[in-house]
This record gives C-alpha cells, sequence and structure tokens, in this order.
C-alpha cells in the first residue's frame, strides 16, 4: 500500500476511526465493595472522570450476579463488552460503535479485502435498517432493491437492535451462498416480503459516459468515490473534452453511497479553479471554540466551463452529498431528484486493549456556505420522484428533467 492509498485509508468518510481507551477492566468503582469481584482486574482509576459515581453500574452488576437463573452462564468479558457497547450506543449515533475482539477482527478484514455482499450500501435511518444505494451491477440492484428500503429482518431474525456493522456482517458471508432479506419497500401500500440474495463477490463500477441529444449532452455516471476513482473519472473526462460535440454535462450522482474524502475534493478539482472550497469538516465545539478544516479543490478546473445539472436521490451519499454541494453552492448547479441521505460525517476507527476496537464520529462536513449535511441531506432544487410504473415501464423522469433544465442553459 503506498502513501497514497495510506491516506485515503486514514481519512475515509464512510469508513474510519478515535477515542480514549475504555480501560482494560472495569475502569471505575472499588473492588473491596465487590461481594462478587473480578480477579485480575487492572487500570481501575484509569480514564476516570472527576467526581463521577459509577456505584450505579456496580449495584446492576450485584444484582445480576445474585440473581440471574443461569448465573454459571454469565461470562465476565461478555459483560464488559456489552457495558462498553451499551454506553457507546448512548451517544445515539448509529456511525459511532464498539467491537469485541472478534467483531473487530471481521469489521477489518471486510474492510481490507474482497468479500462475498449483495453489492448494497446500508446505513440507519430514524434508527430503522435501510438500504441507502444498490451499486450497479451488483444482486441487490438485479433484485430491485431501491435507496431507502427498509430491511426489518436479515434471514428472519429482526434487525431492531442491530448496529450497521453488525447488520453488515450478517448480509456478507461466502461467495454462493444465500441471505435472505425481509423489505419493506419505500412506496405507498407497500406490504413486507422476503428477498432471497445470492452473495457473490463485489466489484464496484466508477464511471460510465452516455450521450444524449444528439451527442451535445454527456451523461456521466459516478458511482463511488473509492480510491481508484480519480484515475477512471479522468479517463472519462478526456473522452468528454475531446468529443467535440458535447455542451453540457449531467452527472449522475444517484445510488452513489460515497467513500472518501480526499476522492470528492480530487474530483472537485477538474469543475472549480485552484482554491476554491469544497468542504468544511466541523469536528464541533471545544471550550467554546469551533475546530473546523478547510479543504480547497486543486485541479486544472478542465470541466468548469461546461454547464453541469447534478441527479441526485435518496441514495446519493457522503462523498457524493460533498461534491453536490459544493458544486450548487460554488457555481450554482441545480441539483434534480430527491432529497439526498445525509450521510455528512466522518468516522475513525481505533484499536483498544484486547483487539477490540471503537469507530467513532469525530467530525461533521459542511458545504462552502456551511449547510450541514448530516442528518438533512441536500433538497433537490427540481424534485422529481420515479414511480414502479416508471421503472416497469423503462422511463426515467428524473433524468428527463434534467436533460429539461440542462437544454434550457444551453439555449440561454
Amino acid at each position: 500500500m503506498d502513501d497514497k492509498d495510506k491516506k485515503y485509508v486514514y481519512r475515509a468518510i464512510i469508513t474510519v476511526v478515535v477515542i480514549a481507551a475504555f480501560g482494560a477492566g472495569f475502569v471505575f468503582g472499588s473492588i473491596e465493595k465487590l461481594p462478587h469481584s473480578v480477579q485480575g482486574i487492572i487500570n481501575q482509576e484509569f480514564g476516570q472522570p472527576e467526581e463521577f459515581d459509577f456505584g450505579l453500574f456496580w449495584d446492576a452488576w450485584n444484582e445480576l450476579h445474585d440473581k440471574y437463573v443461569d448465573k454459571n452462564k454469565l461470562s465476565d468479558a461478555d459483560l464488559l463488552y456489552g457495558a462498553i457497547s451499551g454506553m457507546v450506543n448512548g451517544a445515539g449515533d448509529p456511525y459511532t460503535v464498539f467491537f469485541p475482539p472478534a467483531e473487530s477482527k471481521s469489521f477489518k478484514q471486510d474492510v481490507g479485502g474482497s468479500f462475498g455482499g449483495i453489492g448494497a450500501e446500508i446505513g440507519k435511518k430514524k434508527n430503522i435498517l435501510v438500504i441507502i444505494a444498490p451499486l450497479e451491477d451488483t444482486p441487490a440492484k438485479r433484485a430491485g432493491l431501491a435507496a431507502g428500503d427498509k430491511i426489518l429482518k436479515i434471514n428472519g431474525e429482526p434487525t431492531d437492535d442491530l448496529t450497521v456493522e453488525e447488520a453488515v456482517l450478517k448480509i456478507r458471508g461466502e461467495v454462493g451462498t444465500e441471505v435472505t432479506l425481509t423489505i419493506l419497500k419505500n412506496s405507498d401500500n407497500a406490504k413486507m416480503k422476503d428477498i432471497v440474495l445470492e452473495r457473490a463477490v463485489i466489484k464496484i463500477p466508477i464511471t460510465k459516459i452516455e450521450s444524449l441529444k444528439d451527442n451535445r449532452i454527456a451523461h456521466l455516471f459516478f458511482y463511488s468515490f473509492t480510491s481508484t476513482a480519480p484515475f477512471e473519472f479522468q479517463q472519462s473526462a478526456v473522452k468528454i473534452l475531446s468529443t467535440s460535440g458535447y455542451k453540457g454535462i449531467i452527472l449522475d450522482l444517484r445510488n452513489n453511497p460515497g467513500g472518501y474524502l480526499e476522492v470528492a475534493v480530487d474530483i472537485a478539482g477538474w469543475f472549480f479553479n485552484t482554491g476554491d472550497l469544497v468542504a468544511i469538516e466541523d469536528f464541533g465545539s471545544d471550550n467554546g471554540q469551533n475546530k473546523t478544516t478547510e479543504f480547497r479543490a486543486s485541479g486544472l478546473g478542465a470541466l468548469k466551463n461546461y454547464p453541469i445539472v447534478v441527479l441526485i436521490n435518496q441514495g446519493t451519499a457522503s462523498a457524493a452529498e460533498i461534491l453536490a454541494g459544493a458544486l450548487r453552492d460554488n457555481r450554482g448547479v441545480k441539483l434534480v431528484g430527491e432529497k439526498t441521505f445525509g450521510k455528512g460525517s466522518v468516522q475513525e476507527l481505533v484499536t483498544l486493549k484486547n483487539d477490540s476496537s471503537i469507530k467513532v464520529t469525530v467530525a461533521k462536513w459542511l458545504t462552502p456556505k456551511k449547510y450541514s449535511i448530516s442528518d438533512s441531506g441536500l433538497e433537490p432544487d427540481y424534485s422529481v420522484s420515479i414511480t414502479e410504473d416508471d421503472i416497469t415501464n423503462g422511463k426515467d423522469p428524473q433524468l428527463e428533467k434534467a436533460v429539461e433544465v440542462l437544454e434550457e442553459i444551453l439555449n440561454q
């Protein structure tokens, strides 16, 4: 892995991670007072907040050991990991998660290597597990899964209490095996139905170009902000620049679940002047002062003179939202489609003791005009939905509207 790849790994928007260690054992309280003490506790005082009474925790610990019907089945390690998970869940952020050792190992393997899956980015909305975006040419896309669809069960097990990462681990598996999802479609009068999908090796496509309106318009599909996306986007950009007939671009970010921040900034360099603000990383207030970091374009701006319209939907998330927001704020580019997902936060991953780890949200993303993407998403300038009848009949009213808007600009 070269330095550039390392930079992408450690600055990832969707996958990455920071936090102080909770401690190797139970951190707070006095061991002498425990009738059911754990042998070999270390670091009892490490990290302890001042004037913090942890007695309630130990009261619950004692009652559980005193009264639980199957005392011999109680595992002190499991209780510790469960306690830390509960603490982290108390933050109320679906992207801030604790991984016990086994889950931590599996998560790191999935992030770092190939896997068998269904090809869908998933997240949480109002504490419900949902499809963010099905990826092109994957089992999820072929099965008709769509952005906003709710995942109620995985192999018959309810998803109510699952974190996003736990759900991902249940969905992924050996290539060729099947997983059954109980889905509630994101449409009126929808009914629950089971969808059986065969896991496959997921190869994420990056870009594709189609010519519209007698080659006057380049319809540029952009599917994901992976570490290889800058090279593939460059090839598409060169093709647009070398085709004399293209007068405008429809940048299609629908069902683009995002990816790396650096890639979003890199791609933005094709559309902006060097130094233009692309995004603001907001770390929140610390001692009354907001800490922020600005990210600015550094490319040649080779596509900056092309009129552009951007297509978005509920599957447009993370880095895709950053690019769409920057295009609207800096160039007044119109957004067509549906409200985006609202994944505008940064996670970092840190390995704790005992090979456990924690993934915690450390910052939120703002557009150049300081609009927070997180939770709210981006509202389109032209709101256009796609119905099931449209899909059945091969119609794309969102694209039709984007063409209409772009042609109005070109004819001015």
